[in-house]
C-alpha cells in the first residue's frame, strides 16, 4: 500500500478503542486523514516465554473489535509486527506523514521507546503528538504543597479528590469523528501464529460496566467465591474502557470503588517519581534482608501445592485463568514473602508473566505492599494468616474446593511450614535486616 497523499497517523498502544479516545480524537481533528496503526512490538513479545499468552490473544481480539469499527468507517487499521522503529521508518517511506499522535505511556520501556521514535521523526521534521488518556491525573499533577510526591496513598487520595472536577472528566468524542479517517480498503490483520503465539481459551469480550456490582463493591470485593468484582482491570490495562468514563460511575456509584482506580494512578505516580522501584524496594533499607528464596518450595507456592488451601486456590487459579482474586493476591503474595521468606521480586516476575490485567506500577506497588518494603506499605511485622483469612473470606470452602476439590484427601499435601513458626522467622529475619541498617 503506498499513498503519497498527506496524512497523519494515529498509534494504538494501551488505548484500543474508538470511544472517547484523546489521541485519536486530536489527530481526527488535524485536517489531515488519519490512518490507524497498531505495532505488535518484537522487543516485548520476544521476550515473553510463554507461547500461548492469554495477553497476545486478549490484545488479538480486541484489534479484531477495533478493525470492524474502521470498516464501518470506511477505513482500516494497519497492523505492523516489528520492532516501533522499524515499523515508523518504514511508515515514513511509504506516506507522506505530518505529524503521529499517540497517548501517554509511563512505563521505563515506553518512556525509552517514545523518545527513540521522537527522535526518528525530529529527522524528517515530523512532529510527535502525544495526550494524557489512560489516567485523570499524571506525573506532576498531583504533588504536595512543596511540589514533592505523595509517598502515602490516604493524603495523595484526598489531594487526588480535591484536584479532580468536570474538565479532567470530559471526554473526547473520537467516535464521532470517523468519517475523517483515511479511506482504504480493508487489510489483513496478522494471525496469532503468524506473530509467534499460539490460541489459548481466551475469548475476548468487550468491557461490561456493571453498575450493580460497582454499587455494592463495598460489601462484595473482598469474597473471592463471589463475582463481586468488576473484572475491568485487563480492560484498563489495554485501554478497551476509558478511565474517564469509570472515575465518573465511581464518584456516582461508589467511593470505595473510586478509591481502587486511584490506587492504581497512586502506584503509577509511585513508578513515575522513583523508577528505581522496578528493581529495588522503595525503601531501600528493606534490600538488606536476607532471602531464603528456596527453589523447590517457590515452585510449590507456583504449582498450588503450598498445603495452605485458599493460597493454592488462588495460584491455580491464576495458573488456569490469568486472573487471581484481589483478596487472595493478597494472601499469596504475603505467605511467598513471610511464610516462606522467598524475594518479593520473585513473585512480582511470576505475577507479571501470569495476570491478564498484569500492569507493573500496580504489580510492583502491590508486591512490596505486602512484602513491607513499599510506600504505604504494611507494616512488615503483619503477616496475614492464611486459616483466618479463609475464615474470615471464604468460610464455607466454596472458593477453595472449585480450584483445590482434592482437599480432604490424601492427594492433598500437608502444609509446607508451620504458621506460627513461619511467622516468628519472618519476624526475626526483618528485624536483624532493619537493625543491621539503622
Amino acid at each position: 500500500m503506498n499513498d503519497r497523499k498527506p496524512i497523519v497517523i494515529f498509534w494504538f498502544r494501551r488505548d484500543l478503542r474508538v470511544e472517547d479516545n484523546a489521541g485519536l480524537y486530536h489527530a481526527l481533528q488535524s485536517g489531515y486523514r488519519v490512518l490507524p496503526i497498531f505495532i505488535f512490538d518484537k522487543n516485548i513479545l520476544d521476550r515473553l516465554e510463554n507461547r500461548h499468552d492469554r495477553r497476545v490473544s486478549f490484545i488479538h481480539g480486541a484489534l479484531n473489535a477495533l478493525q470492524e469499527k474502521m470498516i464501518a468507517a470506511g477505513s482500516s487499521l494497519k497492523v505492523i509486527h516489528d520492532t516501533p522503529e522499524n515499523a515508523i521508518s518504514r511508515l515514513l517511506s511509504d506516506f507522506d506523514i505530518k505529524a503521529v499522535f499517540a497517548n501517554h505511556d509511563y512505563e521505563p520501556y515506553a518512556g525509552a521507546r517514545d523518545r527513540r521514535i521522537d527522535e526518528i521523526l525530529k529527522e524528517s521534521g515530523i512532529p510527535f503528538l502525544t495526550f494524557k488518556d489512560q489516567v485523570i491525573f499524571e506525573k506532576e499533577d498531583v504533588l504536595k504543597s512543596d511540589r514533592a510526591p505523595y509517598t502515602v496513598f490516604t493524603p495523595y487520595a484526598r489531594a487526588w479528590k480535591k484536584a479532580v472536577n468536570e474538565d479532567h472528566l470530559r471526554s473526547f468524542p473520537s467516535e464521532q469523528l470517523a468519517g475523517n479517517l483515511l479511506r482504504i480498503k480493508p487489510l489483513p490483520l496478522p494471525s496469532i501464529g503468524e506473530i509467534g503465539f499460539d490460541r489459548t481459551d481466551y475469548v475476548f469480550k468487550a468491557p461490561w460496566i456493571d453498575n450493580n456490582i460497582i454499587r455494592d463493591y463495598h460489601k462484595t470485593r473482598d469474597i473471592p467465591s463471589l463475582w463481586g468484582t468488576t473484572r475491568l482491570g485487563v480492560h484498563l490495562r489495554f485501554g478497551t474502557v476509558s478511565i474517564r468514563e469509570l472515575v465518573r460511575t465511581g464518584i456516582l456509584l461508589n467511593e470505595v470503588w473510586l478509591n481502587e482506580l486511584i490506587w492504581r494512578e497512586f502506584f503509577m505516580s509511585i513508578l513515575w517519581h522513583f523508577p528505581h522501584v522496578t528493581d529495588n524496594s522503595f525503601k531501600k533499607k528493606y534490600d538488606y534482608i536476607v532471602w531464603r528464596n528456596n527453589e523447590e518450595e517457590f515452585e510449590k507456592w507456583c504449582t498450588g501445592r503450598t498445603g495452605y488451601p485458599i493460597v493454592d486456590a488462588g495460584m491455580r487459579e491464576l495458573n488456569e485463568t490469568g486472573f487471581m482474586h484481589n483478596r487472595v493476591r493478597m494472601i499469596t503474595a504475603s505467605f511467598l514473602t513471610k511464610h516462606l521468606l522467598i524475594d518479593w521480586r520473585w513473585g512480582e516476575t511470576y505475577f507479571a508473566g501470569k495476570l491478564l490485567d498484569y500492569e507493573l506500577s500496580s504489580n510492583n506497588g502491590n508486591w512490596q505492599w505486602a512484602a513491607g518494603c513499599g510506600c504505604d506499605a504494611a507494616p512488615f511485622f503483619r503477616v496475614f494468616n492464611p486459616t483466618e483469612q479463609t475464615r474470615k473470606f471464604d468460610p464455607d470452602l466454596l472458593y477453595i474446593t472449585r480450584w483445590v476439590p482434592e482437599l480432604d484427601t490424601s492427594e492433598y499435601p500437608q502444609p509446607i511450614v508451620e504458621h506460627s513458626y513461619a511467622r516468628e522467622r519472618a519476624l526475626k529475619t526483618y528485624k536483624k535486616a532493619l537493625t543491621d541498617t539503622d
